[in-house]
């Protein structure tokens, strides 16, 4: 009987394929990469066509030994690594490591790990896509490159430690561009009007506003929303049209990888590190009770929209079965595609449908079953009808002023039987069924209201993934890791989901601007995306496009080095006093985070935990309440005299105290919830 050997990259995979495959079938992971570039140096030689030295990753040797023994007992060899760039890297780096020139070698791809996907897989096997690897080798000399050359000048400039990407500055850049709107905006004052008319028989009043959609002139002043209140008091307020019509809200389309980032972080204020970890838990393979080992979604890495055929009829049949045939989407509402794109893999999908979260859920951890909870749902609504509305708009005229309101009520739920967003919000709590044009209304009262513009918001990790792809910046596998390594570098900080500029960010910004306006150029970097995908598609080069940036990074690194001023950052200062020297300690960062540390090292070497303060009193001892962490990094906060002190709780401790008891109050989501259960009062955040 022939011996097959399939490499995969994760033991988790490993395990969920050899499951679907016979005896004769070896499954072994090679734990991601096997070669790269060495760490001690740049890694290519420039005099001879930027030709790169690879060698065998530290701690890899072992493996690689266990691999070859598999490979000589094998008359077939099967790598299996992930469908896209990276992954057909790493089965190049593979088939050199373990010289299988000579050996009977096939790579296989699948979207999705599920039986009938593998086994296609080993019947459609191929070679190695050389266009894919070099995309791939090209992005990685790039990188290293900028990283390699202008990180030592960040640390010699500013501090050890720092680091640039070709990426990571740009995201960095975008970040400070926006912080400096914030910084520069100035607030315009303006004014809106709503007209409250009563309504026989109803309590609440009708309300409209003023201009709608018409209005020619915003009102910038309190003097002017006066004349306009001074010429409606004794005026006739009259409807002067009723318009009825039917409003569809279309179905969402199936996740990719950047949608699902932000979806994840709004509905479930997951970082995109955290989603990517759960996705590819997902995709890997999940012992589910009753089915054994398997992959629950498709390739987590896409930023295509596409279903395939059978899927997308498995999807159809589940939702005629389960909700009737009205609520399966038609062909022409399924034919929606946004700009162009890669389109490699499919958009993430579960891979069974009929495995319901609910059914699962005891298999999955929390995090990972509200993931596919989401996933799932967010599928199944795109193989749905659209939801339908009724909407009734109303204009009324008053001496020459127009007034807007209208109602919207769901006539058909759709995709929202199964998928919830934001509901509509009528203007009114009342039906305008019984009003026709030429009715008088009798006004009760004139309502204005005093405004002022708002600044741009700040990023949050979703709104920044949304304006990463929409500007061309990386690709679906950079997202996550960009935006870590920018908190890890502590360039950004996160506070309430808001990403704000450290100084250390903007000192580094600044030195990238100044010196490498090119590699921090939104449209320059979105340009070198497209030639890596024209390297992947075989109409480029990937030695010419390193070619040609090396020898201008370089001429910009040392013109850098000989014009730009050293740059000290100074560190935070607390009020916390070194009880061996008496000097005010400072936040430094260490491997683990942070922690407080005595400015006179090295003649005092005292140190000690950084503990962050919330402003709020131990309620059991009266000293500061502090954020702590678990041994496994769950957060807690706990009195900071701990262990004289047991207080602690896991919800975020309020300053507003319990109106009924006195107690401490803690924050659980929108409420305000006293700590004493036997007290149980709740009250509403926005009353804080």
């Amino acid at each position: 009987m022939p011996r097959y050997l399939v490499i995969v990259e994760s033991p988790a995979k490993a395990k969920t394929i050899k499951k679907f495959l016979g005896k004769n079938y070896e499954v072994l992971a090679s734990n991601g990469h096997v070669r790269d570039l060495p760490k001690s140096q740049l890694g290519f030689d420039i005099e001879n066509d930027f030709e790169p030295k690879y060698i065998t990753i530290r701690g890899k040797g072992e493996l690689l030994a266990k691999l070859r023994k598999e490979v000589k007992k094998s008359d077939k060899v099967f790598l299996a690594t992930d469908p896209d760039r990276e992954g057909e890297a790493i089965s190049w780096h593979l088939s050199k490591a373990l010289k299988l020139e000579d050996k009977d070698t096939n790579r296989i791809t699948f979207n999705e790990i599920t039986k009938n996907a593998v086994k296609a897989s080993i019947k459609e096997a191929r070679e190695i896509d050389m266009d894919l690897v070099n995309a791939q080798q090209a992005r990685r000399m790039l990188d290293r490159m900028v990283g390699y050359r202008i990180s030592p000048l960040l640390w010699e400039k500013v501090k050890r430690g720092l680091s640039a990407g070709r990426v990571q500055s740009v995201a960095l850049r975008i970040i400070c561009d926006r912080e400096d709107e914030i910084n520069a905006f100035v607030p315009e004052e303006y004014w809106s009007l709503e007209a409250h008319f009563k309504i026989k028989g109803k309590k609440k009043p009708l309300v409209a506003k003023l201009g709608g959609k018409s209005a020619k002139n915003v009102i910038r002043s309190e003097a002017e929303m006066n004349e306009i209140i001074e010429k409606l008091q004794d005026a006739k307020f009259t409807i002067s049209e009723v318009k009825r019509s039917e409003r569809v809200r279309k179905q969402p389309l199936p996740f990719t990888t950047s949608t699902l980032q932000q979806e994840a972080s709004k509905s479930l204020n997951y970082s995109t590190k955290k989603t990517m970890q759960l996705a590819q838990q997902l995709y890997e393979g999940i012992d589910v009770k009753g089915h054994g080992t398997i992959g629950l979604i498709t390739y987590l890495r896409t930023d295509s929209v596409r279903i395939s055929d059978e899927a997308d009829a498995a999807a159809k049949q589940f939702v005629k079965d389960n909700f009737g045939e009205q609520y399966v989407a038609s062909e022409q509402n399924m034919a929606r595609t946004g700009k162009k794109v890669q389109d490699a893999h499919e958009a993430i999908r579960p891979t069974y449908i009929e495995l319901e979260p609910d059914k699962i859920k005891e298999s999955l951890s929390r995090d990972q079953f509200r993931l596919y909870q989401l996933i799932w749902k967010r599928f199944v609504a795109s193989r749905m009808q659209p939801a339908k509305y009724e909407t009734i708009s109303m204009k009324i005229e008053a001496n020459g002023f127009r007034f807007t309101t209208s109602t919207s009520n769901l006539i058909f739920d759709g995709f929202m039987s199964v998928y919830k967003v934001e509901a509509e919000e009528d203007e009114n709590g009342i039906s305008l069924e019984n009003f026709n044009e030429g009715d008088v209304l009798d006004l009760d009262k004139l309502n204005p209201n005093q405004h002022f513009t708002q600044p741009p918001a700040h990023f949050t990790e979703a709104s920044l993934v949304k304006t990463l792809e929409e500007l061309g910046i990386g690709r679906p596998s950079t997202y996550a890791p960009t935006i870590s390594t920018l908190l890890a570098r502590r360039y950004i900080l996160k506070e309430n989901k808001n990403i704000y500029v450290t100084e250390l960010g903007e000192a580094v910004n600044k030195i990238m601007k100044t010196a490498f306006p090119s590699i921090v150029d939104v449209n320059f970097t979105a340009n070198m995306e497209s030639l890596l995908d024209c390297v992947e598609d075989g109409t480029v080069a990937w030695k010419t496009i390193v070619s040609n940036f090396y020898p201008d990074l370089e001429e910009a690194v040392q013109k850098a080095q000989e014009e730009l001023d050293k740059i000290h950052i100074e560190d935070e200062v607390t009020d916390e006093v070194c009880e061996l020297c008496g000097r005010n300690m400072v936040v430094k960062y260490g491997p683990h985070g942070r922690f407080l540390a005595c400015p006179g090292f090295p003649d005092c070497r005292n140190t000690k935990p950084y503990l962050e303060k919330i402003g709020v009193m131990c309620p059991e001892c009266n000293n500061d309440i502090v954020v702590r962490k678990t041994k496994k990094g769950r957060r807690y906060f706990g009195c900071i005299n701990n262990p004289d002190c047991s207080f602690m709780t896991w919800q975020k401790p309020s300053n507003q105290k319990c109106e009924k008891c006195g107690g401490i109050m803690l924050e659980k989501g929108s409420k305000l919830v006293c700590n004493d259960e036997k007290c149980g009062y709740v009250v509403s955040k926005s009353n804080d």
